[in-house]
């Protein structure tokens, strides 16, 4: 490996001056007391991951200390996104740690004006109760043949889902019957 010449370090050590330094470059651009900071990544464990939004993939930095999430940056290695996140993705920390972020199934009765809470398990039969009731009221038939679709319920959906959920949603309404599937995110 070549070595540099050590005129290259001492060049690299002198004070940028003209425009160069009315750019804000070298060693005038930071303070001493930013310069001791140092990095707020420094010490925390990086890992690669992947947006969960909208399906294209955007490469992200999963920074964590202890197990705990500090910090997600996009990644400047993905080929998809060079480091950049849409407002979604840069907000995807709050996921799982906004603190007004709703944990309780609230439901709000036909004609009514207030909230309630539900036990999971009720609201998931009223859905599922619901569904099939909508799928059979609208299953359709033509000329006399069972046409194995229903226009009874459709699904519409956004990237504030991730990849993964949006799959389940498109092939579990696929399997109902419905045909009016439509999603933000490609999948």
């Amino acid at each position: 490996m070549a070595r540099r010449p050590k005129s290259f370090a001492r060049v690299r050590e002198l004070p940028l001056v003209g425009r160069a330094a009315d750019w804000g470059m070298g060693s005038i651009a930071t303070s001493k007391q930013t310069r001791a900071a140092g990095a707020r990544i420094a010490g925390l464990k990086a890992t690669q991951s992947i947006c969960p939004y909208c399906a294209v993939g955007c490469g992200q930095v999963v920074y964590t200390r202890d197990g705990e999430l500090v910090d997600i940056e996009g990644d400047p290695t993905s080929p998809i996104s060079q480091g950049t996140l849409c407002p979604k993705g840069s907000a995807s920390r709050q996921l799982v740690q906004q603190p007004g972020r709703i944990t309780k199934v609230l439901y709000r009765a036909p004609r009514a004006t207030e909230w309630e809470e539900l036990e999971l398990e009720t609201a998931m039969d009223m859905i599922a109760e619901r569904t099939i009731a909508a799928r059979e009221k609208g299953w359709q038939d033509h000329d006399g043949v069972r046409v194995d679709r229903t226009l009874g319920f459709a699904h519409l959906g956004g990237a504030t889902l991730d990849n993964e959920e949006n799959y389940l949603i498109k092939k579990s309404f696929t399997a109902m019957g419905a045909v009016q599937i439509e999603n933000q995110a490609r999948i």
